[in-house]
């Protein structure tokens, strides 16, 4: 992996970590991965994170589909998951095809350099 792919991840994995709502499990992968560059654990590292993403990642659908839940309600509020959902659909429509919050977009541009990653 060339260091400006290095470098564009490393800022990536950053920004994931600071992304509020993130999946524990995720910033733990993006720390891992930070902690692990330049070390012989890097490649395993770049592994666990890839998948840990993959895994974490909300596709629009299901964006959509846990705006109408009981659970998204809970968290969010009926006023506000009714606007996500609106922003959601508007993201459908346009062809988006993953959440667009901070630690999805952060997770999205790590995902589509997964093969220069690996």
């Amino acid at each position: 992996m060339n260091q400006d792919v290095k470098d564009y991840v490393a800022q990536k994995a950053k920004e994931l970590l600071s992304a509020r709502p993130s999946c524990p499990e995720a910033k733990a992968a993006a720390q891992n991965w930070l902690d692990a560059m330049g070390t012989d654990r890097e490649a395993e590292q770049t592994k666990k994170l890839i998948a840990e993403l993959e895994m974490d990642i909300m596709p629009i659908d299901g964006l959509i589909a846990f705006t109408k839940s009981a659970t998204g309600v809970r968290i969010f509020g009926e006023e506000r998951v009714k606007k996500m959902e609106a922003h959601a659909r508007e993201l459908k429509e346009a062809g988006v095809k993953y959440c667009d919050c901070p630690a999805c977009a952060a997770a999205e541009a790590i995902l589509e350099k997964k093969d220069e990653l690996l």
